[in-house]
């Protein structure tokens, strides 16, 4: 078992999906099902078939994000280290290869949003990343290759 390290706004959105997830989504497919089981026979039904697969589906969901919050542990901003790159920080980079400098946020995989510059601890840049400090070169294997990244700044998102 992994823990997966979050920050306060992550625990609570992943809290807020499974609160959603039981209370909207389950009853909304509990009133298919029944609605489905209306119709009469099931054996030739497939809106009948289709509801039970979903509910399946929505069970299984539900089960792997409780078991994400179960393992989460919500880290606290005032006791990382900022001399090196951390979870629930902000780095910024120059790529040396491009010359061209980029800012991630290194989160858990719960948390990871590539478009919002959230990269997860365990991508390989965020491997790659972690305990670098300032001024050191991580070079990164990704599936393009190899990256250079210098670290020009480690701080609090």
């Amino acid at each position: 078992m992994s823990i997966n390290y979050v920050s306060q706004a992550g625990f609570d959105a992943l809290r807020e999906q499974i609160a959603h997830l039981e209370k909207v989504e389950r009853k909304s497919i509990s009133a298919q099902i029944a609605e489905a089981r209306d119709k009469g026979d099931l054996s030739e039904n497939a809106e009948y078939d289709a509801a039970k697969e979903a509910q399946g589906l929505l069970e299984l969901k539900i089960s792997k994000l409780k078991n994400t919050l179960a393992t989460s542990r919500v880290i606290n901003p005032e006791d990382l280290d900022l001399s090196k790159v951390n979870i629930q920080t902000k780095v910024r980079l120059l790529n040396k290869k491009i010359n061209k400098e980029v800012i991630y946020f290194i989160v858990g995989e719960s948390e990871a949003n590539l478009r919002e510059g959230k990269i997860s601890v365990k991508s390989p840049i965020g491997k790659g990343l972690m305990g670098k400090k300032i001024g050191e070169i991580a070079e990164i294997q990704v599936p393009a290759g190899s990256i250079q990244f210098e670290i020009l700044e480690v701080s609090l998102p």
